[in-house]
């Protein structure tokens, strides 16, 4: 299992090379020219320029394009694309080809139906200029514009810099520069979304359950509803945010090949656009006209947007069309100038699949997914009630029941042993469930695995040292006790742990600060149950022998039958409070 655990942590630390195209191969991001790292671009001015040695062409001419560092700064970079677009388009496929001058550091790419329309890095090394020279095509445009996304490091990155533009020969001359990329011209809303005629009239989906974003700061709402005409959809998505609203529909509750809806908040305005994401990446643009009736507001911490879309888009790629059942999904997240972040938190999924143009329904969601709240309950049973149960008998109540056997052992063993193999089995069911959901290692959960390796490692160790133990008379008796007290205390203290971080976890967000405080208040209720009885046995024990020291470890452990009844009420005490913090955070646990 260490092994395993091992394995795991290495190949994590492996991801980078892979996720960041070291090799320069990012056909995927010929389109929006976005790297796949799950960050946004830097806000600073890139310290890069990109520069022609020509201002016209005509076909046949070769372009010289040059990327280097600005003069003014000293530095590099790692990663780059280059593509040339129809300056009137700059979203168009790209067009022309190029060749290179230097093929040990640059690649050639099929940005769309034209072998060479783009230009990459090779490998990774350190960069500070790099040229290729650009065929215009046949049929050019009149004017070409380069672009280029440069990236010095993983999260260090400038998307789809604007270059200089060339204009055939002939054409009208443009700007080197072209203007800042539009925002939406829609118009500010006049007031509030409301939540009047959710299942009645539209269709809505809230977190939290039946709020109201006229009057809930904390409301993420969004509501659909079909024209009167019968052909297209009004959708209305509300929500505190500080870049971006997005809501998708989806065929299943993965995140990938969905028809994405995005509210940007963007220099004082909203920009609403259609996108489609293809796996756990960046979103690509669609064809923005396929929306009109934009409205948005932002006001107090919260965007609202209004769009309208035909329920049928015959020639839209990655469209879905309306009159289907689908999944929904509604995330937030930050911005900058533009472009989106990763969410910030799981997002909100519908519980069901609904048909969009379909019977007004009020929609419930989650935003934990099924098989991590399952790990969650199971983990929270076996550390939280199981284990601390099994501890609180082998600790306090040796000798209370010192007589009674069950299946020919004494009483408190065979508790203490049942629990701690339920413990380790139902532990070891919990650990793959993550996995089994994320196929694969979380990047996003922090120190959270890593311990709960440790933990699941430490619990299979104390298994197998329980089935090898030695008889009680053995000379390596007290190996074993050290042993076992130590793993046993360990992998304890770092199980409670886990749980402290796993109630902050993404996907399994609990309700902050009440979960972190109900756990401290847990925990402060098994410390001081232990401490309570550790008092009693060691007032009875003075009670009945003057000797010195009656209370060191040594006595405790040979001290004589106690018929307490302080003992079992405390017992009874003590699982009833654990019964009862175990069912607060499964009842909270649903209702996330």
């Amino acid at each position: 299992m260490w092994r395993s655990c091992f394995l795991v942590a290495v190949l994590t630390g492996s991801v980078f090379p892979v996720s960041g195209f070291s090799n320069g191969k990012v056909t995927v991001a010929c389109g929006d020219m976005m790297p796949r790292h799950g960050d946004g671009p830097s806000p600073d001015p890139p310290p890069f320029s990109i520069t022609v040695d020509t201002a016209s062409f005509t076909p046949g001419d070769n372009i010289t394009v040059t990327l280097q560092e600005a003069s003014s700064t000293r530095t590099y970079f790692r990663g780059f694309l280059i593509e040339a677009r129809d300056a009137g388009k700059p979203n168009s496929p790209a067009v022309g080809s190029f060749l290179l001058t230097d093929p040990q550091e640059s690649q050639l790419l099929q940005c769309g139906d034209t072998q060479g329309s783009g230009v990459s890095h090779r490998r990774d090394s350190r960069k500070t200029r790099i040229q290729a020279v650009w065929e215009p095509p046949n049929n050019p445009p009149q004017r070409v514009q380069f672009l280029v996304t440069v990236l010095r490091e993983y999260k260090v990155f400038w998307v789809k810099m604007a270059g200089p533009v060339v204009s055939l020969h002939g054409a009208t001359a443009a700007p080197s520069t072209p203007a800042p990329p539009p925002t939406s011209s829609a118009p500010p809303l006049s007031e509030p979304f409301s939540s009047a005629g959710c299942g009645l009239s539209k269709s809505c989906l809230r977190d939290p359950v039946g709020c109201h974003p006229e009057s809930d700061p904390a409301c993420f709402f969004l509501s659909f509803v079909t024209d009167q005409q019968g052909g297209s959809m009004t959708f209305e998505l509300s929500g505190p945010a500080e870049g971006y609203l997005a809501f998708a529909l989806s065929l299943d509750k993965w995140m990938g090949n969905d028809d994405v809806y995005m509210c940007v908040s963007d220099g004082g305005s909203v920009t609403i656009s259609a996108a489609y994401v293809s796996g756990r990446t960046y979103p690509e643009p669609a064809i923005q006209q396929d929306l009109w009736g934009r409205a948005w507001r932002l006001a107090d911490g919260l965007i609202q947007c209004r769009f309208q879309r035909k329920i049928i888009l015959p020639h839209a790629d990655g469209r879905f069309n309306l009159s289907q059942s689908y999944f929904l999904f509604l995330a937030n997240g930050r911005s900058q100038h533009g472009f989106i972040h990763r969410h910030d938190r799981q997002p909100l999924i519908s519980s069901n699949q609904k048909e969009i143009t379909g019977p007004p329904e009020d929609l419930g969601g989650s935003r934990s997914p099924l098989l991590i709240k399952i790990h969650g309950v199971l983990m929270l049973t076996v550390w939280m009630w199981m284990v601390s149960t099994a501890i609180f008998i082998a600790r306090h109540y040796k000798n209370v029941w010192p007589e009674k056997t069950l299946l020919g052992q004494k009483l408190w063993f065979q508790l203490h042993r049942t629990m701690m193999v339920l413990a380790v089995l139902l532990t070891a069911v919990a650990f793959t469930l993550p996995f089994i959901y994320r196929m694969g290692w979380s990047k996003h959960a922090g120190s959270h695995p890593y311990i709960g390796c440790t933990v699941m490692v430490l619990s299979l160790i104390q298994l197998i040292m329980g089935a090898l133990r030695p008889a009680p008379d053995s000379p390596r008796r007290i190996i074993f006790n050290w042993m076992h007290l130590v793993t046993g205390t360990a992998g304890q203290a770092l199980a409670v742990a886990c749980v402290f971080l796993g109630v902050s976890q993404q996907a399994l967000l609990l309700p902050s600060p009440s979960s972190p405080a109900v756990l401290a208040a847990w925990l402060l209720w098994t410390l001081l149950a232990h401490l309570l009885l550790q008092i009693h046995s060691c007032t009875l024990r003075r009670e009945g022998s003057d000797r010195e020291n009656i209370c060191s470890a040594q006595s405790w452990r040979q001290q004589p039958e106690e018929k307490s009844n302080v003992k079992k009420m405390v017992f009874v005490v003590f699982l009833l409070g654990n019964t009862a913090f175990l069912a607060a955070f499964i009842t909270t646990i649903a209702s996330v």
